[in-house]
């Protein structure tokens, strides 16, 4: 259900319209032992035609029903209500509003998101509101929400467009503080994103740029931080470093990782075997044993016959002990031993690895000996 809505106190003509939508709902926040949720909603707020509202004070949305209750929100160009010129005229401000007369005050919390061209919220432009008891007329929201210049060099205000999901909360019981989960892996992620304040620059094969920030580098990576701010010339040199015999791709998600603790993903099975022996090398030539493991345990899960002779290689020369194992347990079998020093790959291993095809002859026969 959409309402186009045209209310402002401005007397502002369009072009503008603002669109209230309703939205999906997130998952319930979790109660605690004195906060009962009892309602939530979820509105999107449509500003279409953004430059003719900054002719306004103030734009007030239709009324809407949540939780059984009439709401509006309160759209102001210029931060500060009154007529003074201060700093809060730069911002952009939202409040969500009660209408009814209630013989109670209406407990809630309100989180308002810039969202982008996806309709996803930006992590980095969401605010939530400590808990408030809402009485008729009484209006809750950010004076400061995002300066205009930040909105319109964001990405976000597109062909005089942008969104703000407003996600309500009402509770019964007595005001709990509801600690959020961490999302520094987020701020990381959009800081890596936007490209401010880097200060190191790597081409990698093939002659792709990524630029990064040497402190992050250092402080996740001992080897980065040996090479930035250690005696090796990485450190002192203020030319781009180059990256050789690694894929630009693979590079990418080892600085995505970096700065998120999270690997993009990767819906094809044989895409995601590749990247995660790529990255396997990647993390232990930069000391990431956390990437490492994650790794090791993906390729456990794409063992066969084609890529066991690789994966035993991998797990050798860089000492994955269980991805080893796992290795001989598939060739434990009959059949898959018998296949495997019938492939092609069966000379590869033996020259590359010898030690290993000792092992693996151990292994087998110990594992038919019992």
């Amino acid at each position: 259900m959409t309402t186009t809505l045209a209310s402002s106190d401005g007397d502002v003509p369009p072009p503008w319209s603002i669109i209230v939508a309703r939205g999906d709902d997130d998952a319930p926040p979790p109660r605690s032992a004195s906060t009962i949720v009892a309602a939530r909603a979820n509105r999107v707020l449509k500003i279409d035609g953004y430059s003719s509202t900054l002719k306004a004070r103030t734009l007030r949305s239709f009324s809407f029903s949540a939780g059984g209750h009439t709401w509006h929100i309160n759209y102001r160009c210029t931060g500060s209500s009154d007529n003074s010129s201060t700093d809060d005229d730069d911002y952009i401000s939202f409040y969500l509003a009660l209408e009814d007369e209630v013989d109670e005050p209406v407990m809630g919390q309100v989180t308002f998101s810039l969202l982008d061209q996806n309709g996803k919220p930006v992590p980095s432009r969401t605010r939530t509101t400590r808990l408030f008891s809402f009485s008729l007329s009484d209006s809750f929201g950010f004076q400061n929400f995002i300066r205009r210049k930040d909105l319109e060099q964001s990405g976000y205000l597109k062909d005089d467009r942008f969104a703000i999901s407003v996600h309500l909360v009402i509770t019964k019981g007595s005001p709990s503080v509801k600690v959020p989960p961490s999302n520094l892996h987020c701020h990381y992620g959009d800081l890596l994103s936007s490209k401010q304040g880097t200060d190191v620059e790597f081409i990698v094969s093939g002659g792709e740029r990524f630029t990064a920030h040497r402190l992050v580098l250092a402080a996740r990576s001992p080897v980065f931080k040996a090479e930035l701010f250690g005696l090796m010339k990485e450190g002192t040199t203020t030319d781009a470093i180059q990256i050789d015999d690694m894929d630009a791709q693979v590079f990418e998600a080892l600085l995505i990782f970096i700065y998120t603790d999270t690997l993009p993903k990767i819906d094809d099975e044989e895409d995601e075997a590749a990247m995660a022996q790529h990255l396997l090398v990647a993390s232990d030539m930069y000391g990431l044993q956390r990437l490492m493991l994650i790794c090791e345990d993906r390729l456990c899960n794409h063992i066969n016959a084609d890529s066991v002779a690789t994966m035993l290689v991998l797990a050798e020369k860089h000492h994955c002990v269980r991805l080893k194992e796992v290795c001989f347990e598939f060739l434990s079998a009959s059949t898959a031993l018998v296949e495997f020093t019938e492939s092609s790959d069966f000379l590869y291993f033996i020259q590359s690895c010898p030690s290993v095809f000792k092992d693996l002859i151990y292994n087998v026969v110990a594992a038919h000996g019992k």
